[in-house]
């Protein structure tokens, strides 16, 4: 067995991490399968708002069915990393410290080139790439993951970037934003080169949810290790990239030396909101693959359910891993992060800590809105559960006095796509401390109301146990084992006038 040959277990495991057996794999809470035709031009629509993930299996004028909103939704996530919904972040950590390794397939055995098409047959007008929102530019490829490698170090990038149709053979790439793929592009362009892409569309959630993540590797290696450790590879036909070779289907070709130069856009964008016409480069198509059955992925981005896009949701766990990382470097106790995803995943963060010293909770703020992107960050003590949003209200509402715990701090780089910075380059970002301090912590009264659980000394009598300290009435119920309470009140209503006092909380006493 030579060295790119991979162990049997894995040869016979190449659809474990593919797209259309997760999608096999959920029940009908989570997908709906629409086996009846449909037009390209109703997708967005049945998409937009729907909390399940969408397999439309009979698209008019394709051969390939369609999915989207495959990650619109943490339970989904959650599936995928086989965890419960509030374990995704320690599975993911965990799953970060896993040592890659990537093992190569041969061309013949990749299941992404069952199927190659090169020259006129690489078509992507031929692809069912939909009208996502009214006022988009054309159709949009939307859930298509980016593979680049670096010339500079041979280390692979990827990353998300949508692709606009423009014609049988290129598309328009937004590559404005700041990131690694536009700094190895704009170099390329400045010694007058192409730059080789490879897009992937049809990919298990876990390699979407990679693709999102900002962490300095070869990012390759960082979705076999958010896999599990392992993962099957195949070099494209038509350039040096490695993709995974159990991929639905692949786009290769290039971006071409001219630059930005070509209109693309306006979109619908992950903050609900249409993202302008931009200068962008022209990506050009080398050749298209795919699995026989492959399923063609498309993501939900924007609208009026933003809790439900595949976007927010996988933006909203990339700042929890981010902030989670912040914190560990300024406090000790990190309890739980939570990005809320209506806010598009990424300009609204709660966390709760467990605070050892004054000041904590500030210095856990300033951390988090000086080293990501995030506008509002909100710091709770760990009795709020910050994924419910009536808790999170009340405490908003409870422990926050606008005059002392805000933080504001202004002149910082902000998202382009916020709209209120109405075109300007900087905004501000603020800070919201809505833990008690520390010498109020432990008062009693406020602590969180709850039934009364009847807990406590017993005692012979009412007297013995008044006379053994101050009580409060549930302790005196506990103390005679009473499951009614007016009884205790007749009873120590007979001892005023003989010593009975209560204490400043309240509780019941007889004076020696």
């Amino acid at each position: 067995m030579d060295a790119k040959t991979p162990p049997k277990m894995l040869r016979n495991d190449l659809d474990r991490y593919r797209l259309r057996a997760f999608l096999e794999s959920l029940g009908s809470d989570q997908l709906e399968i629409r086996k009846e035709a449909v037009d390209l031009a109703d997708v967005a629509d049945i998409l937009h708002g729907n909390p399940k993930a969408v397999w439309f299996q009979n698209v008019n004028g394709s051969n390939l069915s369609v999915v989207g909103n495959v990650v619109g939704s943490r339970a989904r996530m959650a599936h995928a990393l086989g965890v419960a919904p509030d374990k995704i972040l320690e599975e993911i950590q965990r799953r970060l410290e896993l040592r890659p390794e990537l093992i190569e397939l041969d061309q013949s055995e990749a299941p992404v080139q069952e199927v190659v098409l090169t020259g006129k047959d690489a078509d992507l007008t031929k692809l069912p790439a939909h009208l996502q929102h009214g006022l988009d530019g054309a159709p949009y490829i939307s859930a298509s993951i980016d593979y680049a490698i670096d010339p500079r170090n041979g280390v692979t990038n990827s990353g998300m970037r949508r692709i606009m149709l423009r014609g049988a053979d290129n598309a328009g790439i937004d590559l404005n934003a700041p990131s690694d793929l536009r700094a190895i592009y704009q170099a390329a362009v400045a010694r007058g080169e192409k730059l080789p892409v490879s897009f992937v569309v049809g990919a298990h959630p876990i390699d979407t949810l990679s693709a999102t993540m900002k962490v300095p590797v070869d990012e390759l290696g960082l979705v076999a290790s958010l896999r599990g450790g392992t993962m099957p590879v195949v070099k494209c036909r038509t350039n040096d990239i490695k993709v995974p070779a159990d991929a639905e289907l692949v786009i290769e070709g290039y971006l071409d030396e001219k630059g930005y130069s070509e209109k693309e856009g306006p979109y619908g964008e992950y903050l609900g909101y249409y993202g302008l016409v931009k200068q962008n480069p022209i990506f050009h198509v080398t050749a298209i693959t795919h699995r026989t059955d492959a399923v063609f992925q498309t993501a939900t981005i924007s609208g009026a359910h933003m809790d439900m896009t595949d976007t927010s949701n996988l933006e909203a766990l990339r700042m929890e891993l981010n902030v989670w990382q912040a914190l560990k470097t300024v406090i000790r106790e990190p309890v739980a992060v939570y990005a809320p995803v209506s806010a598009g995943g990424s300009m609204s963060v709660r966390f709760t800590l467990r605070q050892r010293f004054a000041g904590e909770a500030r210095s856990a703020l300033y951390t988090v809105l000086g080293s990501v992107g995030v506008k509002h960050a909100f710091a709770l003590d760990p009795d709020i559960d910050i994924y419910n949003d009536k808790m999170f209200e009340w405490a908003f509402g409870t422990r926050y006095q606008p005059d002392q715990d805000i933080i504001v701090i202004t002149g910082v780089r902000s998202s382009p796509l916020d709209p209120s910075l109405h075109g300007k380059m900087s905004g501000a970002k603020a800070g919201y401390d809505l833990t008690w301090p520390m010498q109020h912590a432990q008062r009693w009264d406020l602590a969180t109301p709850k039934p009364p659980t009847y807990a406590g000394k017993k005692f012979p009598s009412i007297k013995a146990a008044l006379e053994d300290g101050p009580k409060w009435f549930e302790e005196l119920m506990a103390a005679t084992g009473s499951r009614d309470g007016r009884e205790i009140v007749r009873e120590i209503d007979t001892f005023r006038g003989k010593g009975l006092e209560r204490d400043e909380q309240g509780k019941y006493f007889i004076k020696k």
